[in-house]
């Protein structure tokens, strides 16, 4: 056995408390190196009137589950329920050449009498309650639609910006505008409904000189060519009214350098009341202007990524805090917001995290945060920061698999078991999965045009633990490069829309929706043939078993029906042709 891959972590996402009591613990070992493993567990105290009365510590054992394998390494799985807030553990191996071992807190040593004596278990010395990871269990249920407001459907005429140009007659560019708007959401929210849709993320809407409006100006007033306060109430009551929760994109990490506090510093420099609120390394701000808009050298304040337009905010500062505590308070009070979805989240630091967490939950006990982190985010799922990520490292990883090709089928599964093991189940059931957003080149263009695997990885996709989240258009078969050619206009005319991609969506999101528990909490198995190029899934929780297969390889593969047949494409005869899948019930 390889004792040095032997790992765990107590309070941690290897060890947490969940829902009703249950205790979740988890262990790492090297792949295939370890026959079986028991956990040893009980009361820190024990029943004796002197925890250092002679005799065996009085303990209980169940054996673990090996529920999760990549390929290096091995998960085991416990959950067990404790009649008492308190717990220490130890952990019992047997290797492959039947040699036992136990693994503890401070050792790993042979599995004798005398070291079950010797004991120093991991301690969860009490289980509070308040410190569990519990996310609103809505999250779980909702099917997301991701909206780019300036490009979705123009509502309202009289408010649009001048020089707007007619809807869908140019190529999107980062200054053009076409006159997308609150109102235009409104009017086809009927059309979300029918779609399936339970949850609007809608980038930006408050006031900003851009037209994607993550320059923002003022964070209390809707901009003025979306609509205004009494149309965005509209939307959320009306959204509200077809079971559909709302979720608003806040940039915390910057300003519009149009904005009054920036204005302010750039007039009044190192005296403005504003200038502690940037990190300014030099008064007066200035930069050096390049061929690029938005890429500036020599600047001498800090900014988001290289552009000279979005000052960074000093999120350190009281005032700072306080303005945006009260920005995120404000839309939760007035309009009833029920989620927050947080820009570039991960370049602003945690003691405002943590304190935006304690008070939007407060205000709303059930309220979403989310995260936007293109990488791992133990960080800040794990502290009560956010309750979930935009799950990139899942998209990159299905993508990289399935749509490009670049790592095999196997090592894509073995990703993805790793992906989950990097944070606590509860967790998992809530992290935000997209396959395309408004920062990425839409599905159907990293599919070269094949629609049938697009739909094959949204299906996939949908499969998985998580929150799924559509972007729009995908619906109706959109394509588009990188930003700005994924935020062209939304495609309304019927003639144009692909019907039958329409209706694929719409029946794969009544899956999501009908087999949702099984989804959320259910396990996982996967079968890999990498000479075939085929992947088979299985879902599973209590007597729901869920089997896909999907066929990423040039032949037909055989496959004998094993129940009701929930969703398929390319499926015939017992046979799945090339980007072929059938789910069985």
């Amino acid at each position: 056995m390889d004792i040095a891959a032997v790992y765990h972590r107590p309070d941690s996402e290897m060890a947490y408390l969940g829902a009703n009591g249950v205790f979740e613990i988890r262990l790492k070992v090297k792949h295939d190196d370890v026959a079986k493993v028991e956990l040893l567990y009980g009361d820190p105290y024990g029943t004796k009137v002197n925890e250092k009365d002679a005799g065996a510590w009085e303990h209980e054992a169940v054996m673990m589950e090996r529920a999760f394998i990549t390929k290096t390494h091995d998960y085991f799985v416990a959950r067990v329920t404790l009649p008492l807030h308190r717990l220490q553990y130890a952990f019992k191996l047997t290797d492959k050449a039947g040699d036992q071992w136990l693994y503890d807190d401070r050792k790993f040593v042979p599995a004798t009498a005398e070291n079950m004596l010797a004991l120093t278990c991991f301690r969860m010395p009490y289980l509070h309650e308040i410190d569990r990871i519990d996310p609103p269990e809505w999250v779980k249920e909702t099917v997301w639609y991701q909206i780019f407001p300036e490009r979705f459907a123009n509502g309202d005429l009289t408010n649009d910006p001048a020089g707007t140009l007619p809807w869908g007659s140019a190529e999107p560019t980062r200054q053009n505008f076409f006159g997308g708007d609150l109102q235009g959401i409104i009017d086809h929210l009927d059309y979300l409904q029918e779609l399936g849709i339970t949850g609007l993320y809608l980038c930006p809407i408050f006031t900003a000189h851009s037209n994607h409006k993550y320059d923002t100006i003022d964070y209390f007033t809707i901009d003025s060519h979306f609509g205004d306060k009494k149309t965005f109430k509209c939307l959320v009551d009306e959204a509200h009214k077809r079971g559909m929760k709302v979720m608003l994109d806040a940039v915390f990490n910057h300003l519009g350098d149009f904005s009054m506090q920036w204005q302010d510093v750039i007039e009044h420099g190192q005296e403005s009341r504003f200038a502690s609120w940037f990190h300014i390394n030099e008064f007066p701000v200035s930069y050096t202007k390049t061929d690029n808009d938005e890429f500036a050298r020599d600047l001498t304040y800090e900014v988001f990524a290289n552009t000279p337009h979005m000052p960074k905010l000093n999120t350190a500062s009281r005032e700072v805090q306080n303005y945006l505590h009260e920005i995120a308070s404000y839309w939760i009070k007035q309009f009833n917001i029920d989620a927050w979805r947080l820009d570039v989240a991960n370049e602003i630091d945690h003691h405002f995290w943590r304190h935006f967490y304690s008070l939007t939950h407060h205000l709303k006990p059930d309220f979403y945060v989310l995260g936007e982190v293109w990488h791992n985010a133990q960080s800040w799922v794990n502290q009560h920061e956010f309750d979930g990520a935009m799950n990139y490292p899942f998209t990159e990883t299905l993508s990289d698999g399935i749509v490009a090709k670049k790592i095999s089928l196997s090592e894509m599964a073995s990703r993805l078991n790793e992906q989950l093991m990097l944070y606590r189940m509860p967790t998992n059931q809530v992290m935000l999965n997209s396959m395309d957003t408004h920062d990425t080149a839409r599905l159907l263009t990293l599919c070269q045009g094949d629609k049938d695997l697009a739909k094959l990885t949204l299906t996939l996709m949908f499969l998985q633990m998580g929150s799924p989240c559509i972007y729009y258009g995908t619906e109706v078969g959109m394509a588009g490069g990188n930003d700005p050619a994924c935020r062209a206009c939304m495609v309304w005319d019927k003639e144009e829309q692909d019907q039958k991609m329409l209706a694929f969506m719409k029946a794969l999101i009544k899956l999501r929706k009908d087999q949702q528990p099984v989804l959320s909490y259910g396990g996982y198995a996967w079968q890999v043939d990498d000479t075939a190029q085929v992947v088979k899934l299985t879902r599973k929780k209590d007597a729901t078993k869920l089997c896909a297969v999907f066929n990423l390889g040039e032949k037909p593969y055989a496959v004998a029906p094993i129940g009701k047949t929930l969703l398929e494409q390319n499926f015939a005869d017992g046979k799945l042709e090339k980007n072929g899948f059938v789910i069985f019930e």
